[in-house]
């Protein structure tokens, strides 16, 4: 019999509905994919000669557990220039991925019975890693009328003598919302009051439209800066989701906590991929912004799309590439929850979707707008036909 902790862990629900979509697929059934947080560009050029020669140059054995000197360096000039934040090399961990990033940081800072704030809606994976790490997950609800976000007074009512950190994803998996400088400063006021660790997930930080800049928690003053440990890697804005590179950077202590965690696991990254995130963090800014043209204009289709079917509203995004519209309006008959709703978009009109379930709301589904401005269209045109004839019928 296996462990416990496994038999209540669950699987990832936005990998769960993607390899369902491949199977589907594979079996002949036509499937337009909605479900996947992975861009549909290729990574760059340069990235992938970056690999090829650290191939070529037999750059492939065990580097640092901390990530090559050359990597940590881009990293912290990369923070430094783009997010104003100053570390130090100490400071800084190159991880097999966000994912893992984000992992070693709930081990480090989290003991048995800690509480971790977490708003929700949520990424799939938080309660689950903070479970494995001992920690009680306590979620607090996030208003839609707010446009999702965590305000300074929700966020005091939470905090409990138990609390030990707040999450906070922006932009945000999966409702795109992201906070300016000026309301990160309340958040970050009560979380220096009651003393509150921040694991702030930037992954999405490069991902902003409608002329937004990027403002950092950790940003915010000395104070909150010495409680949080930012989480961003190479996957979303650089197109690398296989490289499997992150990074974590934080207080000395912090850092070095996880850095002794991943040397009992994975050792290191992967040292063909470190080497290629060097060459991504050096590249000419140009082609990234090109790339967020191309998801602006995605985004603004889907949601002209999704606001013209009868019973569904969206929030319209900040960030990311994700929208997350509520279809509790179509409710009735075989539609009664986010998970009936991707049920029957699935079986009805093949499109995959995530329903809200995932990320813990039964009135949403998930929608990724990481794919063509065609795949969009025939996407809402096949979702539209199926909502239009389960009403007709």
């Amino acid at each position: 019999m296996i462990s416990r902790r496994v038999r209540e862990l669950g699987f990832s629900p936005t990998l769960a509905v993607a390899d369902l979509a491949r199977r589907l697929r594979a079996e002949g059934r036509d499937v337009l994919d909605f479900s996947a947080g992975e861009p549909d560009f290729h990574s760059p050029d340069e990235v992938k000669a970056a690999g090829r020669k650290a191939i070529d140059d037999n750059l492939t054995r065990y580097t640092a557990t901390s990530g090559v000197e050359e990597l940590r360096r881009a990293i912290v000039d990369y923070l430094h220039d783009q997010r104003g934040l100053s570390y130090d090399l100490g400071r800084v961990l190159v991880s097999p991925g966000a994912k893992a990033s984000l992992y070693f940081a709930f081990l480090a800072l989290c003991d048995p019975g800690d509480e971790v704030l977490v708003p929700s809606p949520y990424w799939t994976s938080y309660p689950e890693q903070l479970r494995l790490a001992g920690a009680e997950p306590v979620f607090v609800p996030v208003e839609e009328s707010n446009g999702f976000k965590l305000t300074a007074e929700q966020l005091d009512r939470a905090a409990t003598d138990k609390t030990r950190a707040l999450i906070l994803n922006y932009p945000s998996n999966p409702t795109g919302v992201c906070y300016s400088a000026e309301e990160l400063v309340p958040l970050a006021e009560v979380c220096v009051r009651r003393d509150i660790w921040v694991v702030a997930d930037e992954i999405y930080s490069e991902l902003l439209y409608d002329g937004r800049s990027f403002a950092s928690i950790a940003g915010s003053g000395p104070e909150i800066a010495a409680r949080t440990v930012v989480i961003d890697g190479m996957s979303k804005s650089y197109s690398m989701t296989g490289w499997r590179i992150g990074y974590a950077a934080g207080p000395k202590e912090v850092i070095s906590g996880m850095a002794k965690l991943q040397s009992h696991s994975t050792s290191n990254a992967t040292s063909i991929s470190q080497w290629a995130s060097v060459a991504a963090l050096g590249m000419p800014r140009a082609e990234l912004l090109r790339r967020v043209e191309e998801f602006a204009r995605r985004r603004e289709e889907i949601l002209r799309r999704l606001n013209e079917l009868p019973g569904v509203t969206c929030v319209k995004p900040q960030g990311a590439f994700y929208v997350f519209p509520n279809v509790s309006g179509c409710f009735g008959g075989e539609i009664e929850s986010g998970e009936a709703c991707a049920r029957f978009l699935l079986e009805r009109a093949g499109v995959a979707v995530v329903p809200g379930e995932a990320f813990g709301s039964s009135e949403h589904i998930r929608l990724s707008y990481a794919t063509s401005l065609d795949r969009i269209g025939e996407g809402m045109d096949r979702i539209a036909e199926a909502l239009e004839a389960r009403a007709v019928g």
